[in-house]
């Protein structure tokens, strides 16, 4: 019978995105993990084995979690027209807290880097793009809005720019114009 598994698989990803926001996912060890989580490295490396499947559990987590967000943020419009970009856009309502920001920036590097650990990512936008214009029907302007509002949010995220309050609830009205559905 195999080691039960007693630390929780959360703590070590949380540690694991403490020490990415601080040095940077290039420099994540898995020494460092266990130091942050407070546990012992065997541990880190009998749930996780490398620091590749590491950054996987954290870059998949990070997906669930944002569609589970995004997902809530759709509810009270299930049944309207273009749900699913009405919700994408309640729920970008507010800023990415900084610390998002600094763990977000060192996993799009390692995502850059590395072709396997954009599977995820790639798979997740796929449905979401084919859920948004599925609801659209012929109208172009949910997609647009879409492709709008992500460049927003990767803006803000990759630290390229960051819009006053009054700003960026504007460029969010606009969003909502054409998700509403305008463009032919």
């Amino acid at each position: 019978m195999g080691r039960k598994k007693s630390i929780d698989q959360n703590r070590i990803l949380d540690a694991a995105e403490v020490v990415v926001s601080r040095v940077g996912a290039a420099r994540l060890t898995l020494d460092g993990v266990a130091q942050e989580a407070g546990i012992s490295k065997g541990s880190v490396v009998y749930d996780y084995g490398t620091k590749q499947t590491l950054i996987e559990a954290m870059v998949e987590r990070a997906v669930v979690r944002d569609n589970a967000f995004n997902q809530a943020a759709a509810e009270p419009f299930e049944g309207s027209d273009n749900a699913t970009m009405k919700g994408r856009i309640s729920a970008a309502s507010q800023p990415f807290p900084d610390e998002f920001r600094a763990v977000a920036l060192n996993i799009c590097a390692a995502l850059a880097q590395d072709r396997s650990l954009r599977a995820a990512i790639q798979k997740n936008q796929t449905a979401v793009i084919d859920r948004i214009c599925e609801e659209a029907g012929p109208s172009r302007g949910p997609m647009l809005a879409y492709l709008a509002l992500e460049g927003l949010k990767l803006l803000e995220t990759l630290d390229y720019h960051q819009w006053s309050i009054e700003e960026r609830e504007a460029l969010l009205e606009d969003i909502r114009w054409l998700a509403s559905g305008p463009p032919g």
